[in-house]
């Protein structure tokens, strides 16, 4: 499964040049992962409150390839690469049309909000997110 979430850059993600600040891409991405997440019936919010848990950014990769500029029409899409009992990896891109401006990986770590540990995913979202991956 490839979550597609559409996303539109506004004067406040850009530079004095109109251009995507690089930071602000994270912030697409971040909006991608809880999208996926909310189409497989999760939300973080509610993840926090009744199983204790939350997603922290582990590590991160992007490639910035082409700018992206005020007023373009984005899409950010995003697919479980690899999926561990503690973590998940996601492989996203996003897109201005058929161009693919920025690719990424990142590696999400499972947390016990109570203790600050890592902690294994609640089964029935285990079992969601690796329904999605394709064999």
């Amino acid at each position: 499964m490839i979550s597609h979430l559409p996303v539109r850059v506004y004067y406040e993600d850009t530079d004095a040049g109109g251009v995507v600040y690089y930071a602000n891409y994270l912030k697409y991405l971040e909006r991608g992962r809880t999208e996926f997440l909310r189409q497989l019936g999760f939300e973080q919010r509610l993840l926090a409150r009744e199983t204790g848990i939350a997603f922290a950014v582990r590590s991160f990769s992007a490639e910035y390839l082409k700018p992206a500029r005020l007023d373009d029409e984005l899409v950010v899409a995003t697919a479980v690469e690899a999926l561990g009992r503690a973590q998940v990896t996601f492989a996203q891109s996003i897109r201005r049309g058929k161009e693919t401006l920025l690719t990424a990986k990142v590696r999400v770590a499972c947390l016990d909000l109570g203790r600050g540990r890592a902690t294994a995913l609640p089964a029935p979202l285990f079992e969601s997110i690796r329904s999605t991956q394709t064999s």
